[in-house]
């Protein structure tokens, strides 16, 4: 991949602004991200879905912000508050398009001490051993895989000319193989267009073989750049039942919507739970009070136990 770009540098008179937050997050604690495109949207995918504005997809940056400015800014925000506990990179695009990516982790490294650090990608170019060389150097790495077949990538997430769904999950296998840290991955659904048994069997077959710390999957949580809609909480968890119970599948959805609590017996709960493990979230919301109650007596019985996966517990059957 070759970059036409120059840097900007990091005397010019307005630097663009390549941090934001801190953000609080249940999953990862108080951090900090860097955009590291901060001028406009510059991706290989057009998403359906994504809160920025429709834009012609690409392959290369355009604009590229320096390592200095980066480095100068996240240390000053660092410095500012000292209580970070990641350090996550983004973009409005996609962060592994960045063409001093690697030289950027390496300078991150020098300094962060015991913060932590994120990316946050699209999965695009997970293929490319430079790309994977670079997250290898990261202590987390967060992938999405929307869909498991060519159709779906090209229909939801609109990809640039090029990208192949086969390619990518082969380059997620190979950087699984290699990657020693938590590999997350993050499937957003959206209504008739990747939530049906076939697309979602098609995942379940692939993530499998991945066999990935953690899976997300919510839906559409901010005003699309498209008119597509996002999937009901019930439609979520309806979904996560088709994975292979072995998967450690979490519902990240704020949206929990009109379900109404209902009882389950001590034999209920862990039939519910032999299928898939649940959140505390989920807990909370599918059982009333009394159910709740049984959860926690089944748990005190050692009928049932708690499992942490990369921040997110999960109730199972013991």
């Amino acid at each position: 991949m070759s970059y036409k770009t120059e840097r900007l540098t990091p005397n010019a008179e307005h630097s663009p602004k390549v941090i934001f937050g801190p953000i609080h997050s249940r999953r990862f604690g108080k951090s900090l991200g860097v955009d590291l495109s901060p001028g406009k949207k510059q991706c290989n995918f057009d998403c359906l879905y994504c809160e920025l504005d429709p834009a012609k997809t690409m392959d290369t940056y355009e604009d590229v912000v320096s390592v200095e400015i980066v480095t100068t800014a996240l240390k000053a925000a660092l410095k500012e508050h000292g209580d970070i506990d990641f350090i996550t990179l983004t973009a409005n695009g996609e962060p592994t398009l960045y063409p001093y990516l690697s030289e950027l982790i390496d300078e991150i490294n020098s300094f962060k001490g015991s913060t932590k650090t994120l990316i946050l990608s699209n999965a695009a170019n997970i293929d490319d051993v430079n790309v994977q060389d670079a997250l290898l150097k990261l202590d987390e790495v967060k992938l999405s895989l929307d869909c498991a077949t060519q159709k779906c990538l090209q229909k939801l997430d609109r990809s640039h000319k090029g990208i192949e769904v086969e390619k990518i999950k082969a380059g997620m296998l190979a950087f699984k193989s290699r990657y020693e840290g938590p590999l997350v991955i993050e499937i957003l659904i959206v209504k008739t267009l990747n939530d049906s048994k076939e697309e979602i069997a098609k995942l379940n077959e692939y993530l499998l073989k991945l066999q990935p710390t953690r899976i997300d999957i919510g839906t559409i949580d901010r005003p699309p750049a498209y008119d597509v809609k996002p999937v009901s909480y019930e439609k979520l968890l309806e979904i996560s039942h088709l994975f292979d119970s072995s998967l450690p599948v979490y519902i990240a959805s704020r949206k929990k919507a009109e379900i109404s609590a209902s009882s389950y017996s001590d034999e209920e709960i862990l039939e519910t739970l032999s299928k898939r493990p649940l959140t505390a979230e989920d807990i909370e919301a599918l059982f009333d009070d009394e159910s709740q109650n049984r959860v926690q007596d089944l748990l005190h019985e050692k009928k049932i136990k708690q499992v942490s996966t990369n921040g997110v517990d999960f109730y199972k059957k013991a």
